[in-house]
């Protein structure tokens, strides 16, 4: 039996243990606690579940599961740890026009994801260049605390980039090529977005941002095929074993920060008013039919329009760097594989039902033949990755039809952290963090020797074990594994 904390703020252990539901699966049955309106399901092993269990996580999870218009289950994914309100790694879907949505449950950075470039180069030819190329990408993918990109966008431009997104690069600035945005989720741009709803400050921390990495766990990573376990999915991703690919992790920056900021204080001032007792005031909300829960969506989509630019540019600079260092054959052969978010709520039909889907730190998963996928995909799945750390590997995978089902289509999104910042950096420094990836052939650009010690290796989650799990599960298939050979961070 495992303790979990009570809203009254007291350690007790639960009224009933966790319920094992399947091989993967553990349920909080929605007695445990009265104000439940649905159970809770856990996708984990006994180990990953005790690492969950640590932290708070599990409390949050069971808080989510009180939230007016939620259905079926508040879901965790193996990678789930402490968050906001929401734990990172929560899925939660509630039921419209009626059920809320929460800025919490999207988080601060709003659309954070992880893209996919493919390169025509292999490991073999890169040799030991793949230090240069680090190195050049560093140079032109700003990344730090504050740090912005280069290019300063004029009102027009910055809603350019709020209402369309990474369609606005490619068709109006030629930043990329027409297929980057048929293998972008939802196309790179979210229509419902209104850039009138961002505010001014929201704005202003954006203006100078796009093309930037920021810091935290963010990164431009190198890396090389070093297995393919799902040959058909493999192939039409374009991958094959040897080939060096380029992941990119980031999202809307500070932009995207203040539009939870502003939003989450909105819908605090509301409450009352809407006859919410909420179990947590982090989890504050609003009914997504509300004057305030429809201007927080449209809001919300802008911010992510910002982020999938950001992604946009980041990898055409990434595929201008190879190009002068290779040759435009090279440059030209640089393929986005996807694009895919976790942090965001997204209006989806899920078993003849209408609802609010909140993914945060989770990524959608969709199975062969859904109407959401790119027609590349169509007889394999969407693209799932699953990044594990800097010094470890990431792991490409195939949405399942059966996580539209136990899920409502969702996956984790990495392996998740097992330590807090704050304990990574009591148990090794970033020199140290350099000298061992160094060590194995990595080569490493970060402006910080403290954020490398915060994402250090040691920090994470077994990525094997997170792979294997949501396999297992049914929550997505295995295709290739990535070894990193560079790492830019944030």
């Amino acid at each position: 039996m495992i303790s979990v904390e009570t809203k009254a703020g007291s350690t007790e252990a639960p009224a009933t243990p966790f319920v094992r539901s399947g091989a993967y699966t553990v349920d909080i049955p929605r007695s445990y606690r009265a104000d439940m309106r649905v159970p809770v399901r856990i996708v984990a092993d006994e180990e990953l579940l005790e690492g969950i269990a640590a932290g708070q996580a599990i409390t949050q999870l069971v808080n989510v599961a009180t939230l007016p218009g939620i259905v079926d289950f508040a879901y965790g994914m193996p990678d789930m740890h402490d968050g906001y309100g929401f734990p990172v790694g929560g899925v939660a879907a509630m039921l419209l026009p009626d059920g809320v949505v929460s800025p919490g449950g999207v988080g601060f950075d709003i659309n954070c994801g992880v893209r996919l470039l493919s390169t025509g180069l292999t490991r073999s030819e890169l040799g030991d260049r793949h230090t240069d190329l680090t190195h050049e990408i560093s140079r032109s993918v700003p990344s730090g605390t504050g740090r912005g990109g280069r290019w300063v966008l004029t009102d027009a431009e910055l809603d350019g980039v709020l209402a369309e997104g990474a369609r606005f690069l490619v068709a109006e600035r030629g930043y990329g090529v027409v297929g980057d945005l048929a293998h972008a989720e939802s196309g790179g741009s979210l229509a419902e977005a209104d850039p009138s709803l961002v505010s001014a400050r929201a704005r202003a921390r954006g203006r100078a941002q796009l093309g930037s990495i920021g810091a935290g766990n963010h990164f431009v990573e190198l890396q090389v095929v070093e297995e393919v376990v799902g040959r058909d999915a493999a192939r039409a991703m374009g991958l094959a074993t040897g080939q060096v690919t380029v992941l990119i992790h980031t999202g809307s920056r500070g932009l995207g920060h203040q539009v939870c900021t502003d939003y989450v204080k909105l819908m605090t001032s509301r409450q009352a008013e809407y006859g919410f007792d909420l179990a947590d005031p982090q989890l504050a909300c609003a009914p997504v039919s509300s004057p305030e829960g429809r201007d927080y969506m449209k809001a919300m989509a802008a911010a992510a329009n910002f982020a999938w630019a950001n992604r946009q540019l980041i990898a055409h600079r990434v595929r201008d760097n190879i190009h002068r260092m290779f040759g435009a054959d090279a440059g030209d052969a640089v393929r986005l594989v996807y694009d895919v978010s976790h942090n965001m709520a997204k209006r989806e039909r899920h078993g003849g039902r209408d609802l609010c889907v909140h993914r945060k730190g989770a990524t959608r998963a969709f199975g062969p033949g859904h109407d959401d996928i790119p027609v590349d995909y169509l007889e394999v799945g969407q693209p799932v990755f699953i990044p594990g750390s800097m010094g470890t590997a990431t792991w490409v995978m195939v949405g399942t039809r059966e996580a539209e089902s136990r899920s409502f289509g969702s996956a984790c999104h990495g392996a998740g952290r097992r330590l807090s910042r704050g304990a990574a950096k009591r148990q090794v420094t970033g020199h140290e963090v350099r000298k061992d990836l160094e060590s194995r052939g990595i080569a490493v650009r970060c402006p910080s020797s403290s954020g490398l010690a915060e994402e250090a290796p040691l920090a994470y989650k077994d990525v094997e074990r997170v792979a294997e799990v949501v396999e297992k599960a049914g929550l997505a298939d295995r295709v290739a594994r990535l070894r990193p050979i560079g790492v830019v961070k944030g």
